[in-house]
């Protein structure tokens, strides 16, 4: 769910790095430059990029501007293109007996390894084209005034991409606000060997 649902599940970072104003002045700039990129057209796999927080299909901001008072919201979007291992398994079979018979009639009788390779490529690339991708929406607002931002997941491959990306896209680092790294930001430098070897409890009989 994304931030203006009803509820939702979130994941909270600080930024590590001291923020500069030229940086805060440059996000929309980087925005339209990190945007989203539509692959209905192609064969690629996967695209991901930024999009306007009101409309998840304007990679452009007409809709809305990012800037909401001290706020920048805006949304990952990332599509994905899936081919059913049984649709693949299915064409690949049909490609091969093609192959097979083909080279029968040609008066050959052996299909090299690397042939085989060269025809499941065909094919997959072939299912690539007739697949849509299926695209997904993960809102992010970024508060200006603290530096933490709010991802909405809790998926830890999305926070992966999620981390990488912003970097690329604003070169500064996210630290998650987990209980380990809030508990590292209330205390000295000296004491991170003590809360490094804490050891999980089990409350539960």
């Amino acid at each position: 769910m994304g931030i203006l649902s009803t509820s939702g599940s979130f994941t909270r970072y600080a930024i590590v790095e001291e923020m500069t104003g030229t940086l805060t002045s440059e996000i929309p700039d980087r925005l339209a430059k990190f945007s989203f990129r539509d692959i209905d057209g192609t064969a690629d796999e996967r695209s991901y990029g930024w999009v306007c927080l009101e409309d998840w299909l304007d990679s452009h901001w007409r809709a809305a501007p990012p800037d909401k008072a001290h706020y920048m919201a805006f949304t990952l979007r990332l599509d994905t293109r899936r081919i059913s291992p049984a649709v693949m398994k299915k064409h690949l079979i049909l490609a091969v007996k093609a192959e097979k018979q083909a080279m029968k009639d040609e008066g050959k009788g052996f299909l090299s390894k690397d042939r085989k390779q060269e025809i499941k490529d065909q094919v997959r690339l072939k299912l690539m084209t007739k697949t849509l991708p299926v695209p997904a929406v993960f809102d992010v607002v970024w508060n200006l005034r603290d530096n933490r931002v709010l991802l909405a997941t809790t998926n830890s491959k999305v926070r992966l991409l999620f981390e990488e990306f912003f970097t690329l896209s604003f070169g500064v680092n996210l630290e998650p606000l987990t209980p380990y790294f809030l508990a590292r930001r209330l205390v000295d430098q000296s004491k991170y060997a003590i809360i490094d070897d804490l050891e999980p409890s089990a409350f539960t009989a």
